[in-house]
């Protein structure tokens, strides 16, 4: 009997590559994915015991799970997670082939002091104040200056991670913000702020209910 495995993740990237990671095990088998959690409420209540990816600890608690694994996610710890859900249910069978040992300890991301980017087939390289936002724009990344909007080959959790995290707060799955160059916070929707950027286009940056409530806190309000 197969184990069936719902991804629930906000970030698409992140999605992609939990997938591509439970490839290798032959009897686990993908059957849906979900945006949020209200989304994946109904699917997850079909399923039985679960194994949890999260970036929040506390959530796999209190969602009771057998095993979380906080992000990112590494090959080793992911299968000895399922295998700890095959000792307890009994119906999971190993990967095809063994992964190579990983080891636990990790090497934080090396801190990016200027960011390569491409605009009209030359690579520019910024300093991190010179970004004002970073987006996704389908399947691909962008940085925002103050006049130009620049193609970077890294991915949006690649520079959540290498930019200076006192300095650039991520407002949304597809955003991450210079706090610098944040000028106003206009309220939205159901408790959400959208903020203003100092561009010369005033950009308007979308915000998460539950980023809302953190950036508030951040500043104190």
């Amino acid at each position: 009997m197969k184990l069936r495995a719902i991804l629930v993740d906000d970030e698409c990237s992140d999605s992609q590559e939990l997938r591509n990671l439970l490839q290798p095990f032959e009897n686990v088998q993908v059957v849906s994915k979900a945006a949020n959690a209200l989304e994946a409420r109904e699917l997850i209540l079909n399923l039985d015991d679960s194994t949890y990816n999260t970036a929040h600890e506390e959530y796999a608690f209190a969602l009771n799970a057998l095993e979380h694994l906080l992000k990112p996610i590494h090959p080793k710890r992911l299968e000895e997670a399922l295998l700890k859900v095959r000792q307890l249910k009994g119906n999971l069978t190993g990967p095809k082939s063994n992964p190579p040992p990983i080891k636990r300890e990790t090497i934080p991301p090396k801190p990016l002091e200027v960011v390569p980017v491409e605009l009209r087939g030359k690579i520019i390289l910024l300093h991190q104040d010179e970004i004002i936002y970073v987006y996704t724009d389908k399947d691909k990344v962008y940085i925002k200056s103050l006049k130009e909007s620049y193609l970077t080959r890294f991915t949006l959790r690649e520079l959540e991670l290498r930019l200076n995290s006192t300095l650039f707060f991520r407002s949304h799955r597809c955003y991450l913000v210079n706090i610098q160059r944040m000028r106003e916070l206009i309220p939205y929707f159901n408790g959400t702020y959208t903020i203003v950027v100092d561009d010369l286009e005033r950009s308007e940056i979308p915000m998460s209910r539950t980023k809302s409530r953190i950036l508030k806190e951040m500043l104190g309000l």
